[in-house]
Parts: C-alpha cells; structure tokens; sequence
C-alpha cells in the first residue's frame, strides 16, 4: 500500500517520505503536499524510483 508521511522536525522543517510507489507516482502523488508546505530545499530518490526506470529502459532495449 502507498504511503505519504510527512515528517515535522522541532525547528519546523517539514519533510516528506514516499514508499510503496515506483517510477515517477511518487512526485505525482505528494505534488500537492509540496506546494502546499512551500518551496522544496532538495530531494533524495529511492530504489524504488530507480527500479521502474530500468524496468522501462529494458523493456525498450531491442532484442
């Protein structure tokens, strides 16, 4: 199941983690949070971002 946490830290920077979603679904789903928490400071892409765009490379590879 996918999931959104946003993490507030003490001094109120905000952060949000994306599981359970592949390829680029995460930055869909969470857009909304971004723009509602302000201006993104940087981000960090998991394995699971990565794994849909080798899975999609392959898939266009000729054989």
């Amino acid at each position: 199941m996918p999931i959104i946490e946003i993490i507030v830290q003490p001094n109120g920077q905000t952060r949000l983690e994306t599981r359970g979603f592949t390829g680029s679904q995460c930055r869909q789903a969470s857009q909304f949070l971004e723009q509602a928490l302000g201006a993104r400071a940087g981000e960090r892409l998991t394995s699971e971002f990565h794994q849909e765009q080798a899975a999609q490379r392959h898939a266009h590879e000729p054989q």
